[in-house]
């Protein structure tokens, strides 16, 4: 097979109505850049008409169009490691197939890396998302900034650009679960970032929820830094101070005023404080915990159906 300079991955999930559209956007920008490129779907178990769509576009361009079809929802960035797995550029670029990232703004993120940076993150311009989730991102943000020590404008903007050899590492990190572009940049030795259009889904809905939100950023946090244990640690030992303190407090009471029960309720309240602490200690254990079983089991990260390609020139 002849080697693209740019390979475009896209995972795709339930995208029957945003499809189409996509893909004549997309072929035209590209076709208008003059490079040689590959567009590599990965069809995540879509429930509705995606599976054909894909099929149909490799049928259409066969040179270029490339169909990874999973016999199951593996989520979206198994379906870009996938794909990462079986890109031929010398660039890659991850975009998503809701079309709120448009195609078009592929050749910024072009120019970027041949400007000399090895991994390039989109920054969503005026983001045509809801207040909770705009606001909420910006919280998340800060907390990983000041966590994991990695810096990224937008985490959630999934139009970004690689060089081969970051995808090669990407690759042989063999990780259960991870997040693509904070593992990118740790790998990157210069990172840059640009801004890009972002536009309101234009059809159907998004697929992430509000727990999927949380669980990518779980990962993102526990599989980046041991800050949150630390934090606890600390937690822990000043907690413990405060309750040796308090003991002693209620040892001289009992020497000074004697017996009494008044207290009982500030005492249970004490305790339930101290329960949610040992909880939340143990959620956060466990969530590395979690991260060992899932490595050491060694299943399949995802299961191929088959893929559509053409084998040769």
């Amino acid at each position: 097979m002849s080697k693209p300079y740019v390979s475009i991955v896209i995972p795709v999930y339930n995208e029957q109505d945003n499809l189409e559209m996509l893909f004549s956007r997309l072929v035209a920008v590209m076709d208008k850049l003059g490079k040689s490129y590959e567009i590599l779907f990965t069809n995540d178990g879509s429930r509705d008409t995606s599976g054909s769509l894909l099929k149909d576009f490799h049928d259409r361009r066969p040179k270029q169009v490339r169909v990874i079809d999973f016999n199951g929802n593996f989520g979206q960035h198994m379906a870009i490691m996938a794909a990462f797995e079986r890109v031929r550029g010398d660039v890659v670029v991850t975009l998503d197939a809701d079309l709120q990232n448009p195609p078009e703004e592929i050749p910024k993120l072009l120019a970027a890396i041949e400007a000399g940076h090895d991994v390039v993150g989109g920054y969503r311009k005026n983001r045509q998302d809801t207040f909770f989730r705009k606001y909420a991102s910006r919280i998340i943000n800060g907390i990983r900034a000041r966590i994991t020590n990695i810096s990224m404008r937008d985490q959630g903007c999934m139009l970004r650009a690689y060089r081969r050899h970051i995808v090669e590492n990407i690759v042989a990190s063999e990780e259960a679960s991870t997040f693509i572009p904070a593992l990118a940049h740790s790998f990157a030795t210069n990172p840059t970032e640009v801004e890009v259009e972002h536009a309101a889904r234009a059809a159907g809905e998004s697929k992430y929820g509000l727990y999927d939100l949380i669980r990518l950023n779980f990962d993102l946090m526990t599989g980046f830094s041991v800050v949150p244990l630390q934090v606890f640690t600390l937690i822990g030992m000043i907690v413990s101070g405060f309750s040796i303190l308090f003991v002693i407090y209620l040892f001289i009471r009992r020497l000074i005023i004697g017996p009494e029960a008044e207290g009982v309720f500030t005492l249970f309240a004490i305790l339930y404080f101290l329960v949610g602490i040992g909880i939340m200690g143990l959620g956060i254990i466990g969530e590395y915990v979690g991260r060992i079983y899932k490595e050491v089991r060694r299943r399949p990260r995802f299961v191929i159906r088959k893929i559509y390609e053409r084998l040769n020139d």
